[in-house]
């Protein structure tokens, strides 16, 4: 697990406010939407993942450190 500083969480908070959207560059889950995806992000948490509802219908999170987002 990757643990994140509060300036750093502050810094994804102010990064990706709710309704950014987003596109999938990788995501390391069996069960994640394929890269380029896009969504919309609805919040970050206390972890630093990124809570992101995609186009496809799935909502799940990107977590810090493990996967990875661009903005669009």
């Amino acid at each position: 697990m990757t643990f994140i500083t509060e300036k750093e969480l502050a810094r994804l908070k102010k990064e990706y406010p709710e309704e950014t959207r987003v596109e999938l560059e990788m995501m390391d889950d069996p069960q994640a939407p394929p890269v380029g995806t896009l969504g919309t992000v609805c919040g970050v948490d206390d972890f630093g993942s990124l809570l992101v509802n995609w186009d496809t219908g799935s909502s799940l999170s990107i977590i810090y450190g493990v996967d990875r987002v661009r903005k669009v």
